[in-house]
């Protein structure tokens, strides 16, 4: 017999679903640019995505937390960290980038995860032998 029925007391139980239990989500985002010859920097590519975060959120968009984890200058893709509650406004101000130095450009997503692991390998590029 347990302790609580020999109190008369009932079991209590509490189901606890949470939508996401990771604080952060991840997101693999790669910059087009009209010349292609254009060379940018980690701190060049976090500076100009805090820019565009102040143009559309003004300054409480620019201090919007995120990390920049990983860069590759050859290919301009990055994989970025942002709190989950912040990931729509990052991802919006990505989308409205429109010019980098009076040249047009874009930013791709490539991969979005609450899980940095997922960002390792793409499932569509997966090629069985």
């Amino acid at each position: 017999m347990r302790r609580d029925e020999e109190k008369g007391e009932a079991a209590v139980f509490q189901r606890v679903v949470l939508k996401n239990a990771s604080p952060y989500h991840y997101m693999k985002v790669c910059l087009v640019l009209e010349d292609e010859s254009t060379k940018l920097s980690a701190v060049e590519l976090k500076q100009f995505i805090i820019t565009g975060l102040k143009t559309l959120y003004g300054e409480v968009g620019a201090a919007l937390n995120f990390d920049l984890l990983k860069y590759d200058e050859d290919t301009f893709t990055a994989v970025l960290r942002v709190y989950s509650k912040w990931l729509v406004k990052l991802w919006s101000s990505l989308t409205l980038n429109g010019f980098y130095q009076n040249q047009a450009c874009a930013f791709r997503v490539l991969q979005v995860s609450p899980f940095l692991l997922a960002l390792s390998g793409n499932s569509r590029e997966l090629q069985l032998d």
